[in-house]
């Protein structure tokens, strides 16, 4: 973790102590992050703001919730106080104070001293921690999702919401979270000026636990109550949590009821979410409930075709994309993980990507994904769409009427199974692994020149993974 310059003892005469402390603060939020990581940092740290009015001996802090600054309280206090004493030996403690909008007071901590004050308070807006990855124009839309994707659209255009909630389920990593962050970057870009506020139900339920405790929930409900689009991810979690539960039901109903935006997000139908009450499923089925169904091969590959236009100097082979669209089918989000992984390894190795090493990098997944398509199933198929006997595949023929289907079987069995070359060769009439591997080799060269060839080896595979 960077530990940047110590300040105290490098400024001008001219320089402020406002000045200072600033510059401070600007070096331990970039420290917060590389230690915290992204998601952490959006999550809890990004909200904080330096108050006006720090000086050397006490720099205070200012964050948009009771629930936020007892988490950064418990988990970052120490932290804080060190990273500031690194650049500016001066400091002598660090305030971690709580904006409350309607009170218009900042209850104050101070590390060093721990006594509760009352100060004026210096509003802030809390904004959420939208992904700037997903948004609509980086979502690829199939048959699949279309019905959500475009319930998606109409909810983040601004004026009368059309409809009210939105229930999005789909499988994990099929697209509902990137909707998500798509539907608040839409209508913030609509409406500037709007509250929107996007929350796990996870985190749903930690900070109403939290105003529990400290008997804060007015706070709680009124901060979720006041927004303008609310939208609250993988809602199972609260399955079983009766008192999450209860509160979330009546912040469901207000927001619906003062004709607000609503949107949630699951694993599965509102029917069957099993652990969750049935008044706040029937509630969720009373507005529109779109789901998104696993990506078929089509829509792997044009994601990924998306993907790789997101990485500027990476030259995946297409072999290499159908690859992984073939083999990865699960989710979108271990697709997108795969081709990460393979174009990271080959930049670091100072490699060139090929079939071969695509499948030593990712050995592991391809095996787990490992769709248990047999070579007989593939010589029976192949046969088939050439018109030729199957027997002729593992003869000694070397007509190109026969060589090339067997070249393209060989090719299929290297990529659709698990089997070893010298495995594959025995399946084809006892060729040896060189064999196999100058077959593998020919058919990626003529899938990139010969369209004809190209297009004979995606029907063959939609074929065998239907």
């Amino acid at each position: 973790m960077g530990q940047g310059v110590a300040i105290a003892n490098n400024h001008s005469s001219s320089e402020t102590q406002d000045d200072m402390v600033a510059q401070a603060w600007a070096t331990v939020r970039t420290n917060l992050r590389e230690l915290s990581g992204v998601r952490l940092f959006d999550q809890w740290l990004k909200p904080i703001v330096l108050i006006p009015g720090s000086d050397l001996d006490a720099v205070r802090l200012g964050l948009p919730s009771a629930f936020m600054t007892n988490w950064v309280r418990n988990h970052y206090a120490d932290r804080l106080l060190q990273e500031f004493r690194v650049l500016i030996p001066a400091v002598r403690s660090v305030s971690i104070e709580t904006v409350a909008r309607s009170a218009q007071v900042v209850t104050v901590e101070t590390l060093a001293a721990p006594t509760a004050i009352v100060r004026e308070a210096v509003p802030t807006i809390e904004q959420p921690s939208l992904d700037p990855r997903f948004t609509f124009d980086r979502f690829v839309v199939d048959p699949s999702n279309m019905v959500a994707y475009n319930a998606a659209v109409a909810l983040a255009q601004p004026g009368v919401p059309r409809f009210s909630p939105l229930f999005l389920h789909s499988g994990t990593g099929q697209g509902k979270t990137h909707l998500m962050h798509a539907i608040g970057a839409a209508y913030l870009a609509a409406v500037p000026n709007a509250r929107v506020l996007l929350m796990s139900a996870e985190r749903f339920m930690y900070e109403f636990v939290q105003a529990l405790r400290t008997r804060e929930t007015h706070a709680f409900k009124t901060r979720l109550r006041a927004a303008d689009l609310l939208l609250i991810d993988d809602l199972q979690f609260i399955a079983g949590k009766d008192a999450t539960q209860e509160e979330f039901f009546h912040t469901m109903n207000e927001v619906m009821g003062a004709g607000k935006r609503l949107v949630i997000s699951a694993d599965r139908c509102p029917q069957g979410l099993d652990g969750v009450e049935q008044r706040i499923t029937s509630r969720l089925s009373c507005g529109l409930v779109a789901d998104i169904k696993a990506p078929d091969l089509a829509l792997r590959r044009r994601v990924l075709d998306r993907k790789l236009a997101d990485m500027p100097g990476a030259r995946v082979p297409v072999a290499v994309l159908d690859l992984l669209a073939s083999r990865i089918s699960a989710n979108i989000r271990d697709l997108e993980g795969a081709l990460n992984r393979v174009v990271a390894y080959a930049q670091l190795s100072n490699v060139e990507i090929d079939l071969d090493f695509a499948i030593a990098t990712l050995g592991d997944v391809l095996r787990g994904a490992e769709r248990r398509v047999t070579i007989d199933e593939i010589q029976k198929a192949v046969s088939a769409h050439f018109e030729i006997k199957p027997i002729d595949l593992v003869s000694a023929r070397r007509a190109v009427v026969v060589a090339r289907p067997r070249q393209i079987a060989m090719y299929l069995a290297k990529r659709l199974t698990t089997r070893s070359l010298p495995e594959i060769g025995r399946k084809f009439g006892g060729r040896d692994h060189s064999t196999v591997i100058h077959a593998v080799r020919r058919i990626e060269d003529l899938r990139e020149e010969d369209h004809e060839i190209d297009s004979s080896v995606r029907t063959l595979m939609r074929q065998l993974e239907g």
